[in-house]
């Protein structure tokens, strides 16, 4: 029974040791080399006397992260994957929460992450791999580390404006790993093509399916993600198997045709996450590729990444909604309604999840893990913790979850509750609108209405959406714009929309 997430490193790197581990733009590690660098910055760490703690790595997206995560691991300590572009700001406000004593970084970098935390040990990346390992240190530490043991935390926004690091173990990496592996059927002869940021934690599925598999991960260049062709140029060159992107990235391969210009080669397996996936682009995937398996992942970082899962099996309409499917193995789902009871089938309430996959909680904030992992209201015989998604579902006809959008997408309209998302699905299935999203004008009591395509008169777009949906629904402002804001992980940032209607 694997304990450790670091026993996929070692049986991969003692199957495979010259076999391509991950790849980056500049360079490649083997298995081997990935496992005697990991032993060597856990050596490094080791000697500094710290364990249990979070260790932060400020570096660029490449296999030298890769490293040091394992590196980390090795010391007994976890992970924090700071972002080098991020603002100093939230920098400063993530290594407050830490109370970080050690950071890896390299030359280039070292100068700005000092000025941000002057008090802390940096560790510089190309010295400390070449420093002399510690196997009875290493081994010792294996022997004190338990699958509760954090691997790494992640930082997601907060609403108070104060990042929540998010703690996820040992147990339920591998339980998630695991359930990738057997469900996609994943193995040495895959290779996988990275989108995610490695503070993102669609990024997990990658790292650890093709740790754990003996599978190659290419780190796709981001300028690869700037112009499609040269992305599916790129997944052919490369052999690529297996894509694990935020929809949008999709959607930008299928939009500007790049699809029917550049036939895909290897690619088998299109999984997708983060946000809604607009079934017209999907089909656009379906119809240039159609013989790949096609999944529909949702999940919260609290949950490990993914928590639910659809494997497209039928045909849908561009406007018909496309489900997150059912729970993951040795994972259950309860839709609670307002007053904290089982939802009726078709009832919309928030989508709870309860599992191994589970995550520890936020770092440092007992207040707010209380607010959101919580004892099971419809079991108090005994402790049954739950994780609120914040997220409102409703079961269909076939009793597949369908997403609706965010508890605060939810609003209070004309006198009816309305789901920001059910907009936005009716207006993504008409073919000259590209791409949309809805925020509300809470003062003026407004339905706003973005979107990417053929300008419409207002009017004309008021018909075609009462074909969909009801009056009450049909959005009062409606702004076409070129281009949408997003966050760093490739997501539409309905905030910053917000605030560029509100400063119209």
């Amino acid at each position: 029974m694997t304990t450790n997430i670091l026993e996929y490193l070692e049986e991969s790197s003692q199957k495979y040791p010259n076999k391509k581990a991950f790849v980056d733009e500049r360079e490649t590690y083997t298995y081997q080399e990935l496992k005697n660098y990991g032993e060597s910055i856990g050596s490094a760490i080791g000697r500094l006397g710290v364990l249990r703690r979070p260790v932060v790595v400020y570096l660029d997206k490449s296999v030298k992260m890769i490293a040091s995560f394992m590196g980390i691991l090795y010391s007994g300590n976890f992970y924090c994957p700071i972002d080098v572009s991020m603002p100093a700001q939230r920098i400063e406000a993530i290594l407050n929460i830490l109370e970080t004593t050690v950071i890896i970084t390299d030359k280039e970098h070292a100068p700005v992450i000092l000025e941000i935390a002057p008090k802390s040990r940096i560790l510089i990346y190309d010295e400390i791999i070449q420093g002399e390992m510690n196997l009875e240190y290493l081994t010792d530490i294996r022997r004190k580390i338990i699958d509760m043991d954090p691997v790494y935390v992640l930082f997601t926004s907060g609403s108070t404006g104060v990042p929540k690091g998010v703690v996820v173990s040992h147990q339920s990496v591998i339980e998630y790993t695991e359930w990738v592996t057997k469900t996609f059927h994943i193995t040495e002869q895959d290779s996988f093509g990275n989108q995610a940021p490695f503070y993102f934690d669609n990024s997990i599925l990658d790292i650890y399916c093709g740790l754990k598999n003996g599978a190659t991960v290419y780190i796709i260049p981001k300028a690869c993600f700037v112009f499609p062709m040269q992305l599916l140029k790129y997944l052919n060159e490369n052999e690529i198997t297996t894509i694990f992107f935020v929809p949008s990235a999709l959607c930008m391969a299928a939009k500007l045709k790049a699809l029917r210009k550049v036939p895909l080669t290897s690619l088998k397996k299109v999984l997708f996450c983060g946000e809604v996936m607009p079934n017209k682009y999907l089909n656009l995937w379906r119809k240039y590729l159609p013989d790949a398996l096609y999944a529909n992942l949702y999940g919260p970082t609290e949950i490990t990444d993914v928590c639910t899962y659809y494997i497209v099996d039928r045909e849908f309409k561009d406007d018909d909604p496309l489900p997150i499917g059912t729970a993951c193995q040795n994972t259950d789902f309860i839709i609670l309604n307002e007053n904290k009871e089982a939802a009726a089938k078709g009832e919309i309430g928030e989508l709870c999840i309860r599992g191994r996959s589970l995550a520890l909680g936020y770092y440092k904030n007992t207040e707010k893990s209380n607010e959101v992992f919580i004892q099971n209201p419809l079991n108090q015989k005994y402790r049954d913790l739950i994780y609120c998604t914040g997220d409102l579902v409703k079961l269909n006809e076939r009793d597949e979850i369908i997403y609706l959008g965010r508890k605060d997408f939810q609003i209070k309209h004309m006198g009816h509750r309305i789901e920001l998302g059910e907009i936005e699905v009716a207006a993504g299935g008409i073919a000259e609108i590209e791409t949309c999203a809805c925020v509300y004008d809470d003062e003026k009591q407004k339905i706003v209405f973005f979107y990417i395509g053929q300008k419409f008169d207002d009017e004309v777009l008021d018909d075609m959406l009462r074909e969909k949906i009801p009056d009450y629904m049909i959005p009062n402002i409606k702004i076409r714009v070129e281009e949408f804001p997003y966050n760093a992980n490739g997501k539409v940032d309905r905030k910053r929309l917000k605030e560029s209607y509100l400063k119209m």
